[in-house]
């Protein structure tokens, strides 16, 4: 009977882990728990104690999981200021060399212009 609830909590949390509006750290967490859970609930099986192992299980893959889906979050986060950081220098690079460039227009005309 526990085998087969803690199936359907398997299932059920590896389905609810792929909802596309949860963050990276709350998907690592479901994820965590539910393949700590299904490792705890093999593990009391053969023990016998199979609420406890399950429940360590589902705690500690909850934790693994969290801490795995935030580090992506924050490789992400940082990714994405860099992106941010890379457009910004090279929109400021296009610029200046506009700049430049019409500086040395208007020096070819002030040449010019001083030779009449």
């Amino acid at each position: 009977m526990y085998i087969k609830l803690s199936s359907k909590l398997f299932v059920l949390l590896i389905v609810s882990a792929c909802s596309s509006d949860m963050s990276q750290t709350s998907r690592g967490a479901l994820t965590g728990a539910a393949i700590g859970g299904g490792a705890g609930a093999i593990v009391g099986s053969s023990t016998g104690d199979l609420g406890a192992a399950t429940a360590i299980g589902v705690g500690a893959g909850a934790l693994g999981g969290a801490l795995v889906g935030s580090t992506a979050e924050a490789m992400d986060a940082k990714e994405k200021r860099e992106e941010a950081d890379r457009f910004k220098n090279a929109q400021e690079a296009e610029k200046q060399e506009r700049e430049l460039e019409q500086i040395r227009r208007q020096q070819r005309y002030d040449d010019a212009f001083q030779r009449y």
